[in-house]
């Protein structure tokens, strides 16, 4: 009996089936029936359009995602630290690009890739900003540091440093051996007395000529400021005068506490016409802007020979100065002690003793020679217990081996006496 003719679906009732009654077996009753199928796909959606975007956005991702992964993994590199234990020191040359730099760090062995250097400097936006110069690479410095440093300029510093006292030639010797410095030296060489005593401080790759050029300069300056803060009343008739006598206070005392009382001798013997009989220019006229050796005494013989520079022999000041005086030199004379001193002679000490008159000086000369005779017999005996012995017939001023004492002419004598003539200062 059909109990739900309106075929509503009700629970526990079957829809009529309109169609005939076919039997079954018992297995077939007990098969599954087939469900409802799936909904076919729309055309659009199998559309080659909608394909290639699926594509395209799963590209993209992978990509966003592999991009990812190389910017952290890019980073931990960059900033960890570097392979180098020991650190060293890198060149970078004007207008070299950061690929070149890249490269030659991995090459030296300072970063471990090029790559993520160079592309964390472009990352940083430091592309333009790398400077020329030569950097101390710290050990273990990461590829950051090293960019940073790059990018302060701040270089290795040498430094040349060019003492009181030498001459153009010796400083020029010293520019010349320096390795840090490029470029040639000049043809002509400057005249004495006319470069600064100084240190300079320099990047490699700075040019012999430029620090030439800037001790000329800076001595200039330094002799133009002090000359216009004279005394008035030196004898002195120009610029010139004033740094050639300054030369020869240099080469006679290191001392500081004495140095204007020396420059007062000179400058009142110029003042009395009297010759100014300084050992140094004794060697510079024998010796000129190479020196005097290390090992070489001035012999009696020295004094007596004639050159324009031997101020035993001339009169007035020699034709240049002999030397590159210092700041402390050039206010000496500049600037001397108020003293009526025409004399002085090496103390023994490594200092100087004075005096206003001839027979003061000549005590203190005697002094001074009865030092020497202790000190030369001393050294006899040390000579004489080591088996040694020796002769020379042009024995040294002073007879003691060293240097002159500059009584070059018998002081007990007729003559005026030597202003300082100790050349125990002298080099």
């Amino acid at each position: 009996m059909n109990t739900n003719p309106a075929g509503n679906g009700e629970l526990g009732q079957r829809p009529a089936n309109t169609g005939p009654i076919v039997p079954k077996t018992a297995s077939e009753a007990l098969r599954p029936e087939a469900g409802t199928p799936p909904p076919r796909r729309s055309r659009a959606s199998r559309s080659q359009v909608v394909v290639f975007m699926n594509f395209v956005i799963s590209l993209v991702m992978l990509i966003v995602l592999a991009a990812g992964a190389a910017l952290y993994f890019g980073k931990q590199e960059f900033t960890e630290p570097g392979p180098s234990a020991n650190g060293d020191t890198f060149l970078v040359k004007p207008n070299t690009g950061v690929q070149d730099i890249a490269d030659q760090l991995e090459r030296r062995g300072l970063i471990t890739d090029a790559r993520v250097f160079r592309l964390g400097v472009r990352a940083f936006g430091n592309d333009s900003a790398l400077k020329a110069g030569e950097y101390a690479i710290k050990p273990r410095a990461s590829m950051r540091d090293i960019m940073e440093l790059l990018k302060s300029g701040k270089s290795v510093m040498y430094s040349l440093t060019i003492p009181e006292g030498l001459t153009v030639e010796q400083a020029l010797e010293r520019i010349a051996d320096e390795p840090a410095l490029s470029g040639v030296m000049p043809a002509a060489m400057p005249p004495e007395g006319s470069l600064a005593t100084d240190t300079l401080r320099f990047t490699r790759g700075a040019t012999r000529q430029q620090m030439i050029d800037k001790l000329l300069a800076d001595q200039k300056k330094l002799v133009d400021e002090v000359w216009q803060r004279r005394a008035p009343d030196l004898p002195l008739a120009n610029v010139q005068e004033f740094v050639t006598l300054a030369s020869i206070v240099e080469k006679e005392t290191g001392r500081g506490d004495e140095r204007s009382r020396v420059a007062a001798v000179f400058l009142n013997r110029l003042a009395k016409g009297m010759r100014l009989q300084s050992d140094p220019t004794i060697i510079y006229g024998l010796f000129g802007g190479k020196g005097k050796p290390a090992d070489r005494p001035i012999y009696q013989s020295d004094i007596q020979k004639l050159t324009p520079y031997n101020t035993y022999a001339i009169s007035g000041l020699p034709p240049t100065p002999i030397a590159n005086p210092g700041r402390a030199a050039l206010e000496a004379v500049a600037n001397p002690s108020k003293t009526d001193d025409l004399y002085f002679v090496a103390d023994g000490t490594g200092g100087h003793v004075f005096a206003a008159t001839l027979d003061e000086h000549n005590e203190n000369v005697a002094r001074y020679r009865a030092l020497q005779k202790k000190q030369a017999d001393e050294a006899a005996k040390a000579a004489s217990a080591a088996g040694t012995s020796g002769n020379n017939a042009d024995k040294p001023a002073g007879s003691s081996g060293k240097p002159a004492d500059g009584n070059g002419s018998d002081t007990s004598g007729g003559d005026n006496g030597d202003a300082g003539g100790d050349a125990g200062a002298a080099q």
